[in-house]
């Protein structure tokens, strides 16, 4: 079957090549180069931020975050179920157990109402996860981790350039995490960084990230050599794939402005499905400014998600579901028992996810928006 629109596609816009050629010729295209060290600067300038580090992975910035903040065996770290494995990952490397937290009917975001009840003794971090592109209830988030005494670690993986009450997400908490996968609004192909939000953690964060040696203060002059100083590993990607990100963060805006288009158009042709009752559309709230990072719709049933995802593959269109929520995985119920998170099992089982990337054409929108109509009019 040809699928003439796939799900996502990598943002190439030209001048990539001609900066991983320089990295080359400069002759420095591990680590820490000059193509790191502006994306790092455009990080920390740009959303503001005290420290951007690039990283291999959002997967290696969470688990830089859980070294910082120096989780240990048997604490609880409260997280969202409906999440990729990444975030929960982070906290069973370091012998951590994740509590699974449900999520709010309408971002599908931690339901911060329940945070309360789940803290204990043994708690010392929640973790929301930003869904979407759309902010969590932060400012309830902050102060229930001040209340407690608690870190708050952001999974901003599919946030940036999005903001909660005029902040950009990843800033808020006291440590932040990006993704740069090539799904996601800004590229590097695999790639990430860890934001630090508490200037305590500027001079561990090199550290761990440097394998666990001064060498970044070696490079600055600091100290004359470099020496094994703490725990750490291989968090730097190489410059070349900094290179990449350079060009995907000087053409930000344009992104952020065709996404938006994109999903306004989705929107606005979709809504009639939902005022018949028959789809939902996104919830969007007032104080959140979104960076349209995926467009979603939520069928009746997780029998109708399974056709309509069949109709569209018909029409050459790969529409896709999303994550199987991570309690009621065989790993999670072996190693943490059984839970009931009613609202995650249920709106996982019928969210569908359209196309969303940047050189996704209106035209081919339309031709979307068309499908899905012929479908329920059917």
């Amino acid at each position: 079957m040809n699928i003439s629109i796939p799900f996502n596609k990598q943002n190439l816009f030209g001048g990539e090549l001609e900066n991983i050629k320089d990295a080359f010729e400069n002759g420095k295209v591990s680590g820490d180069g000059k193509y790191t060290k502006w994306c790092n600067r455009f990080i920390e300038n740009t959303f503001g931020t005290d420290k951007a580090l690039l990283t291999t992975s959002c997967t290696h910035a969470l688990e830089m975050a859980m070294l910082l903040i120096d989780i240990k065996e048997g604490d609880e770290i409260i997280v969202p179920s409906y999440t990729f494995v990444s975030t929960v990952n982070a906290i069973v490397l370091r012998g951590a157990i994740p509590v699974f937290v449900d999520i709010r009917e309408d971002t599908l975001n931690m339901d911060e109402r329940e945070l309360p009840g789940l803290i204990t003794e043994r708690t010392r971090a929640i973790l929301p996860v930003h869904y979407a592109g759309v902010s969590c209830e932060m400012d309830t988030i902050m102060e229930i981790a001040r209340e407690n005494n608690l870190w708050v670690i952001e999974d901003a993986a599919q946030g940036v350039n999005a903001k909660y009450n005029g902040r950009y997400l990843g800033t808020i908490g006291h440590i932040g995490c990006y993704s740069f996968h090539e799904t996601k609004n800004y590229s590097m192909g695999e790639g990430g960084a860890i934001l630090i939000n508490d200037d305590q953690f500027i001079e561990q964060a090199e550290i761990i990230r440097e394998k666990g040696t001064n060498r970044s203060k070696f490079y600055r002059g600091q100290i004359d050599k470099y020496s094994w100083v703490d725990v750490g590993s291989s968090y730097l990607p190489s410059d070349v794939n900094a290179a990449m990100l350079k060009v995907q963060f000087q053409h930000l805006e344009d992104i952020q402005r065709k996404r938006n288009k994109i999903f306004n158009t989705y929107n606005r042709g979709l809504k009639i499905l939902e005022d018949l009752g028959k789809i939902r559309l996104p919830v969007i709230p007032e104080n959140c400014e979104p960076n349209s990072h995926l467009f979603y719709l939520l069928t009746s049933s997780h029998k109708e998600r399974a056709a309509l995802i069949s109709f569209l593959k018909e029409q050459g269109i790969l529409a896709v579901f999303h994550y199987v929520p991570l309690h009621s995985s065989a790993y999670a119920k072996k190693n943490f028992g059984r839970v009931s998170l009613q609202i995650t099992e249920d709106l996982s089982s019928r969210l569908l996810r359209l196309p969303m990337y940047y050189a996704l054409q209106i035209e081919e929108v339309n031709k979307i928006i068309s499908a899905v109509k012929e479908f329920y009019s059917e």
